[in-house]
């Protein structure tokens, strides 16, 4: 019986609290809070998994207006599932929080984590021992059979995993920028996505055992870093060789090799049984994941939400809290309370960048590179329908032109050198230097080549997913066929009246050593989706090298007669050929 459970006297840690007393853009719920730590919940195969688990209290007062259940047996429950620790931020951001609004909130430390027993793998555990833990949870006083569940990025992994064969009580979920395939985030393109995955390795590893081991070791990445292109393969040296699940990951490039089987949590997307919510930044790593999700939910037939801000990974849960929050606790309410008033009458709602004109009057967090004005905009449907864009075309002399190139000749050509990589800027990255950047310094390298169409008499939106055509060849010092892969990192950026040349979305793809054909082959760089808007007066630009490092890891030479790989490639000569375009959807 549910009178049976008696309401522990903890109450959350001091700094849990503090973080949530500085949270004023979420707003408080009516409970006071509870807390009881350190829960040894049984997993997949009976290892305990350290569980900590906040409440309302219902002892003393009626909340103001007396809108929400008396007794704990009628508040429903919301999973989360962490590998970086159960304190801040999960504390501060969902276990108090949501708890103040009605909730049992339960925040798990994955296994071989934040003292879980068992050994950390990427993907292995994740499924059963979040069924383990729902197992657990019935057999709990307080649990009325109503579940939820949330969290941001490897929390969304633990709740597509869940979600492969959801429990009944699974009523619904709210997956904010998270990941359901591995793979896809470290290899997509062909590259080994190194900074974003070295970052991701280090704050598994170190995050949970608090801040000063997370420090150092963040602080050792820091340094290592900018050298990686020296290494052979540094997907496997410096940081890497401390954690051998993520060193393993980056040396299995090949998304068929058996290693990744059943890391892909997708199918999970395709099952119409749980309501799920989106929330993702046009700036974040798994922006292009969070979409494919959505695709794969409204092909499904289930009830699912779309948000998209203006954010990065970081960013989304910091300056876009008061969104994120409301988005969040509507979702839950409607679907584990039955109060759907809180939720808005479109499926999808975005964030159009560049809405305010010239973004000086901005906010994205940043370094004031903003998107300025109120750029919401509610849509039933996502890409929204539209007439076919026309290509864009790339011409000699850094133009970009709606028409078609003229002559034979290349239309651009520069020389990459891996052993001096072109740096990456911005963008969607894991670390502080992500987002939206001026990348005036960066265009004005040798080995940057950029195309700049006319000033535009009337704004430009585009809305959709965003793609380069290239033509492309690379050749060797001696001006023979280069012989081996290559980059094309593909950019587009909004240029003002000031000349400032501002990141909107990107991508890289490793071109195959070419096969002799007799016309430049082409080569298809998807550049993610946006929603941006480019003002009258504003100019649209392409921005091409051979690499964005340490973003992307450099090609290398040919493996040694040992199988050990190669030292880093040599320079090419990249050209780009007539008929390359930009696709922009308008």
């Amino acid at each position: 019986m549910v009178a049976e459970w008696v309401a522990p006297d903890g109450r959350p840690a001091r700094a849990a609290r503090w973080m949530r007393a500085m949270a004023r853009n979420v707003p408080t719920g009516p409970y006071r809070v509870g807390c009881e730590t350190g829960l040894p919940v049984p997993g997949g195969d009976g290892v305990p998994l350290v569980t900590d688990h906040y409440f309302p209290r219902v002892d003393g007062a009626p909340p103001a207006g007396g809108e929400s259940p008396q007794r704990p047996g009628e508040f429903p429950t919301v999973l989360v599932r962490s590998p970086y620790g159960r304190g801040v931020p999960w504390a501060s951001l969902y276990g108090i929080p949501l708890a103040e609004h009605g909730f049992h909130v339960v925040v798990q430390s994955c296994r071989g984590t934040g003292g879980s027993g068992g050994a950390f793998h990427l993907w292995r555990n994740e499924a059963a021992d979040g069924r383990a833990t729902v197992a657990w949870l019935r057999r709990q006083p307080w649990f009325n059979g109503a579940l939820g569940t949330i969290g941001a990025s490897y929390l969304g992994y633990t709740q597509w995993a869940l979600a492969l064969e959801p429990p009944p009580e699974l009523r619904a979920m709210v997956v904010q920028l998270g990941l359901h395939d591995p793979h896809a985030y470290f290899h997509t393109g062909g590259a080994v996505h190194l900074e974003n995955a070295l970052v991701s390795g280090v704050g598994m590893a170190y995050q949970h055992q608090g801040w000063w081991p997370f420090l150092r070791a963040a602080l050792r990445l820091r340094r290592w870093l900018p050298g990686a292109h020296r290494q052979p393969a540094p997907y496997t040296s410096g940081p890497a060789a401390e954690l051998p699940w993520l060193a393993e990951a980056l040396e299995r490039t090949d998304g068929t090799d058996p290693y990744w089987r059943g890391a892909s949590a997708e199918a999970a997307a395709e099952h119409p049984a749980v309501p799920t919510c989106l929330i993702a930044g046009w700036q974040d790593v798994f922006l292009d994941q969070n979409l494919a999700q959505y695709r794969r939910l409204r092909r499904a037939g289930r009830e699912t939400a779309l948000l998209v801000g203006p954010w990065t990974h970081h960013s989304a849960l910091q300056q876009g809290a008061p969104e994120v929050f409301a988005e969040s606790l509507a979702w839950l309410r409607a679907h584990l309370y039955g109060e759907r008033a809180g939720l808005r009458p479109t499926p999808v709602r975005i964030h159009v960048g560049g809405a305010g004109g010239d973004g000086r009057d901005g906010r994205d967090g940043q370094d004031g590179v903003g998107d300025a004005g109120d750029g919401w905009r509610d849509l039933a449907e996502w890409p929204p329908r539209a007439g076919a864009g026309e290509p864009w075309y790339l011409h000699p002399g850094g133009r970009l032109e709606r028409r078609r190139t003229d002559g034979s000749g290349p239309v651009g050509e520069f020389r990459h050198d891996p052993a001096e990589p072109t740096p990456s800027l911005g963008g969607p990255l894991l670390s502080g230097a992500a987002g939206r950047r001026d990348n005036r310094t960066l265009e004005a390298r040798p080995d940057v080549l950029t195309f700049t169409g006319p000033v535009l008499t009337e704004p430009l939106e585009v809305l959709g997913p965003v793609a380069a055509r290239m033509r492309a060849t690379a050749a060797g010092p001696d001006g023979a066929p280069a012989g081996r892969p290559f980059d094309v990192f593909a950019r587009l950026c909004d240029v003002d009246g000031r000349g400032r040349s501002v990141n909107v979305c990107d991508g890289l793809v490793r071109v195959a050593a070419p096969g002799g054909a007799a016309e430049p082959p082409e080569v298809m760089v998807p550049m993610s989706a946006t929603a941006h808007r480019f003002a009258a007066g504003h100019r649209v630009r392409l921005q091409v090298s051979g690499g964005a490092f340490p973003r992307y890891a450099p090609p290398t030479g040919a493996p040694d007669d040992d199988g050990a790989p190669g030292a880093p490639a040599g320079p090419v000569r990249i050209a780009l050929h007539p008929g390359s375009t930009l696709e922009l959807p308008t």
